[in-house]
């Protein structure tokens, strides 16, 4: 069985994530979309509300795993028995970094693999950092997450 490993902060999902998502679910037999906790970061969703909104945006996908974890995730992907880790590219300045990270990963754990998917055109500006800078400043979001995301952000500023 093919399993990978979706990590990232997701903090909140975009319908980029989701892209990646939805794409990667079918190359892999399984996806495990993994939520980092940062203790070092002040997150505009906790960890279970993430999670919780990840299980909603995703319930119609059969062969996506929600979880989480915190510390290395080239100790997370050995923990679960996966080798494979799929990384969403939106530019060219994404790719320098995460080329870093995925040869960390790998001198961490030899075993691991990274796949690099590009995001689909529409969502190559898009980023959790964004959506949430947008929303602070009562700027539209809509279309740029799943419905379910932003009711939960309009709940969570009322």
């Amino acid at each position: 069985m093919k399993i990978a490993v979706y990590p990232g902060s997701f903090d909140p999902v975009t319908n980029g994530h989701l892209d990646i998502i939805k794409r990667s679910s079918k190359l892999f037999d399984k996806i495990i979309v993994a939520v980092l906790h940062n203790p070092n970061k002040t997150p505009f969703f906790s960890v279970e509300e993430r999670l919780e909104l990840l299980r909603k945006v995703t319930e119609d996908i059969g062969n996506i795993e929600i979880d989480c974890f915190s510390g290395l995730l080239a100790e997370y992907v050995s923990k679960k028995n996966v080798n494979s880790i799929v990384k969403g590219l939106r530019a060219v300045s994404d790719f320098e970094y995460e080329f870093q990270m995925a040869l960390m990963n790998r001198k961490l754990n030899p075993e691991v693999e990274t796949i690099f998917m590009m995001t689909s055109s529409e969502y190559s500006y898009l980023s959790s950092s964004l959506v949430k800078e947008v929303f602070k400043f009562h700027g539209c979001i809509k279309g740029l997450v799943p419905d379910e995301v932003l009711e939960a952000m309009r709940k969570k500023i009322k």
